[in-house]
């Protein structure tokens, strides 16, 4: 009976085990598409720091996303068993702060130079370590709002399964994701020392790492722009995808183009009407009193 009773139980871990392979795979190609947008956000984040504290910088962002996760994957399992619906509401919150987000950028870079001539929001940081620790702080934030949209996609793609099989595909899903992601990170905040190495090589390796050197700048401010960009398609992406008359409306569109440009200007006006309302509020409050 014994005997009988440990091959039920390793049968029972080696279905569990293969049920948690074949979702982690499908969850995995569902959440590839945050991939892109976390990987842009998060090198913007890394840029503007001295040369020699990039990594330690992508290192704290990255231990902070492990305490994301480590947060959102049990709180996501918990809320799914009391109520689905808190998940979803949570996820609308974030997507609506990553689009004011996103707006505040725009806002920022393009229309508040003109009218004041400096950035509106600038800070004097009295050291490098307050302005390393507000980078920091930011990318966590940020990267709380798209890990908490990897879990929510990764929990919707195990519904139905038993609960020890959608803990181990969201923490297998979720370890990979933050290790791709700042691996990914780490090696472009290092392009220009690759080319400051290459440089001193050899005739072929030396035009490589002047090359290199060129296009290291460029592909931060690109990235920039991406992670911006990111911010209207991945916020806009979760207010859209909760509404079923934009997805329906969003299947009949004859190019997928199409559909990623809704999400990127309903993410743009939304996150314009979230700030209108933050920035009246308190105009609002000073008339009143």
């Amino acid at each position: 009976m014994a005997g009988i009773s440990l091959l039920t139980l390793i049968d029972d871990i080696a279905t569990t085990l293969d049920d948690v392979a074949a979702m982690t795979k499908v969850a995995a190609k569902k959440t590839a598409g945050v991939l892109g947008d976390d990987l842009a956000l998060n090198a913007k984040q890394a840029s503007g720091v001295s040369a020699d504290r990039e990594l330690p910088v992508v290192w704290a962002v990255a231990k902070g996303s492990v305490i994301n996760k480590i947060i959102l994957v049990p709180l996501a399992l918990f809320f799914s068993q009391i109520s689905p619906i808190l998940v979803k509401i949570l996820l609308l919150i974030g997507g609506l702060f990553l689009c004011f987000e996103g707006f505040e950028k725009v806002f920022e870079k393009i229309v508040a130079p003109k009218k004041q001539g400096h950035h509106p929001k600038e800070k004097a940081y009295e050291d490098l370590s307050s302005y390393e620790k507000d980078k920091i702080k930011g990318a966590v934030r940020t990267d709380f709002i798209l890990s908490a949209e990897i879990v929510v996609i990764t929990l919707g793609a195990v519904a139905g399964k038993k609960l020890l099989t959608q803990f181990l595909v969201l923490s297998s899903v979720s370890s990979a994701m933050t290790i791709g992601v700042y691996g990914l990170v780490a090696l472009i905040v290092k392009v220009d020392d690759l080319g400051l190495i290459l440089l001193k090589k050899a005739k072929l390796l030396s035009i490589m790492g002047r090359a290199l050197l060129v296009f290291s700048p460029a592909l931060m401010k690109l990235l920039g722009v991406l992670g911006t960009i990111a911010m209207f398609l991945v916020g806009g992406g979760i207010l859209t995808h909760s509404v079923p008359a934009f997805i329906h409306f969003q299947e009949k569109l004859a190019w997928p183009i199409l559909s990623v440009g809704f999400d990127f200007l309903f993410g743009f006006f939304a996150g314009g009407i979230v700030a209108g309302i933050l920035h009246l509020l308190p105009q609002k409050r000073l008339h009143s009193s």
